[in-house]
């Protein structure tokens, strides 16, 4: 029986076109999924856009637009990037999916509200629009904002919620975190989970009336004056999208969810708000998070005030898609902040993916067209799983294959093949098209479109390959 592998990426807010953030997620989910494919697991990555969030609302009530009208531009943006980026989303389920997701999040209160874990109460408190959640007094920095979005104003909001029993999960959720039944990466991030369930754990809303909703979102059953709140109907994406509530065979084919790859800012309400919903539920936990930093760029905090928000249609237009890719997978940390900046992207660009391969594959594929060589490699190659692979060291995976390329640029230089008799030279050029083959294999999952070209360029009969990564000028 062939093994599973299912992954999915944050549900990505679509009050805006994406940027250069997005864009890491994507690349991160997708070289995963790439890989498993290449271990011959079944795979399925999904990702979607979560479009029932008042963030939503609001940004089409600015824009003077018809709310579906408003997502309906936004989510097709993520879709393209995704496509831009050779990103192959499998599933794009959508928040607004009124024939799927919809009776998928209601099956899923019922079942929390036939545990007896949902409850309503009056309620006033300090509403981040941003994070879309209540934050006490004590979760706020010394302005009483919310630290993921400094100089935003919270709402104060009075109204009667449904509200769900998370403090009755605190003690399970302890016990399955510090047992790593949900494995959180890398450690420090657990760490930051389990300090925060040292504090007494607060009950939740989970819903909002009709008129703070704008009547926009997932009706809560059986009560036609409220919408589900959007933490838990957004993150049940990942099991609508799989068939939840609509599909048993397909549900029951890929849940659990083998990662769930999300931004640090999201943390909690991916390891302690949704393992607990799923708790009451009686449903199948995620297996674990893949968690990654933010990224600044040139230094400074990504903002619209600022300024500084990269458009990652325009990166890729002028420097290619594998270019980008490599510079997010081998230049930016996987779980620490990293930086994006245009001349390090260009020295990157030149040194690495110029020089040191594609010069490589230039000279060989030159000398062994000048030969005449034509060679037949042996079958595809396996690939044997990779422990850095499995803790999301995409850096130091990368690293180790230009070490490689560089040690054989080094190689051609020492052994001169140009020099040799023809004998020597096809011996050597025969064992260069096989090791770049390799290389090309190895690349599949981080550069999937120049890993192609280099698979094609390195068997039958050999032609000199059109420069991979044309140089660029600062």
């Amino acid at each position: 029986m062939t093994k599973k592998f299912y992954i999915t990426t944050a549900i990505p807010y679509v009050n805006a076109a994406p940027h250069i953030g997005h864009a890491l997620e994507f690349v991160q989910a997708d070289t995963v999924a790439r890989y498993h494919q290449l271990l011959g697991e079944e795979t399925c990555l999904l990702s979607g856009a979560d479009e029932n969030a008042l963030k939503n609302v609001q940004a089409a009530e600015k824009e003077k637009m018809p709310i579906q009208e408003f997502i309906d531009k936004n989510a097709k943006k993520f879709q393209d990037l995704a496509k831009k980026l050779s990103v192959k989303i499998d599933i794009f389920q959508r928040g607004s999916d009124k024939k799927n997701h919809f009776p998928s999040s209601q099956k899923l209160w019922r079942l929390c509200a036939d545990k007896g874990d949902i409850y309503q109460k009056k309620y006033k408190g300090l509403y981040c629009v941003g994070c879309e959640t209540f934050y006490p007094s004590d979760e706020l920095n010394k302005k009483g904002e919310c630290f993921e979005h400094p100089g935003k104003k919270l709402e104060e909001v009075s109204e009667k919620n449904y509200f769900f029993k998370l403090s009755k999960y605190q003690k399970q959720l302890i016990n399955i975190i510090s047992k790593d039944e949900l494995k959180i990466y890398p450690d420090f991030r657990k760490k930051e989970v389990l300090s925060f369930l040292e504090k007494p754990l607060l009950d939740i809303s989970i819903s909002r009336t009709n008129e703070r909703a704008r009547n926009w979102g997932v009706p809560v059953p059986d009560d036609n004056t409220q919408r589900i709140y959007v933490w838990f109907d957004a993150d049940n994406i990942y099991q609508s999208g799989v068939g939840f509530g609509w599909n048993e065979k397909l549900y029951r084919k890929w849940w659990p969810a083998d990662v769930h790859v999300i931004g640090k800012g999201i943390i909690r309400f991916h390891a302690i708000y949704w393992i607990a919903f799923l708790l009451s539920a009686g449903l199948s936990l995620p297996k674990s998070l893949f968690v990654h930093g933010y990224l600044t760029i040139e230094g400074q905090k990504m903002s619209k005030t600022l300024g500084n928000v990269i458009d990652p249609f325009v990166l890729v237009n002028k420097y290619g898609t594998d270019a980008i890719r490599y510079y997010l997978l081998r230049e930016i940390p996987p779980f620490d902040d990293g930086d994006f900046s245009y001349r390090r992207l260009d020295e990157v660009y030149n040194s690495d993916l110029a020089n040191e391969l594609g010069n490589l594959v230039m000279r060989i594929t030159t000398l062994a067209e000048k030969d005449g060589l034509e060679i037949k490699l042996p079958n595809p190659y396996s690939l044997s799983p990779n422990p850095l692979f499995d803790i999301f060291q995409f850096n130091l995976i990368l690293e180790s294959i230009w070490n490689k390329i560089k040690k054989f640029n080094k190689q051609i230089d020492d052994f001169a093949p140009w020099k040799k008799n023809s004998q020597e030279r096809k011996e050597f050029l025969t064992n260069s098209l096989a090791e770049i083959n390799q290389i090309g294999y190895e690349l599949q999952p981080f550069l999937p479109e120049t890993a192609e070209k280099i698979l094609k360029a390195t068997t039958g009969k050999i032609a000199k390959i059109s420069p991979l990564f044309p140089r660029i000028n600062k």
